[in-house]
């Protein structure tokens, strides 16, 4: 009778829950693996020209400081 007790569940386990178990997790790993969506793209696009336009301010900032406070460099830079 005991061993009815654990075996039973183990093999309800073994024959419905490890399979459908296996084969969720292989399958949001495969969609995983496709890489990134259109929107997501188009996201990262989007981030990365944002990012140019912030880099092309700095440095506009930077040669507007240089050409007014030449030493500024020094007296920020630690």
């Amino acid at each position: 009778m005991s061993t009815f007790l654990i075996a039973g569940p183990l093999i309800v386990f073994l024959i419905f829950v490890a399979p459908l178990w296996l084969f969720l997790h292989y399958r949001s790993k495969r969609k995983s693996g496709l890489g990134l969506s259109e929107k997501e793209q188009q996201q990262l696009q989007t981030l990365s020209e944002r990012a140019e336009q912030m880099q092309q301010r700095v440095t506009t900032l930077e040669r507007i400081l240089d050409a007014e406070t030449p030493t500024w460099r020094q007296r920020h830079d630690s």
